[in-house]
């Protein structure tokens, strides 16, 4: 990456190496840092306290009322899409689409 990129990781813990990107931005090999995800969550603070150009967040989006309430109805929708095509034995029926 070049002294002038961002990394930013919102999508999985584990693909960034998180013990190198303190000293990357310490010794400025990148500009900054945005970490959404980590290995281990939380993340332990120590490794990142005392760096000004490091964000991290907690991984929270799926939190929000909003997020719950789609997944409680994508889950429902689910289980009578699944109800639907058993049939009495409790096997499930051949697709009639």
């Amino acid at each position: 990456m070049k002294p002038t990129s961002f990394l930013i990781n919102a999508a999985r813990g584990g693909i960034v190496d998180e013990t190198a990107v303190p000293s990357a931005l310490v010794a400025g090999r990148i500009a900054g840092a945005a970490l959404d995800v980590f290995e281990r969550e939380p993340p332990d603070p120590a490794w990142f306290a005392g760096v000004p150009n490091l964000l991290a967040t907690p991984h929270i989006g799926a939190s929000t009322e909003e997020a719950r309430l789609a997944m409680g109805r994508a889950a429902i929708a689910g289980l009578r899409r699944s109800r639907e095509r058993l049939d009495l034995t409790g096997k499930m029926a051949e697709s009639k689409t």
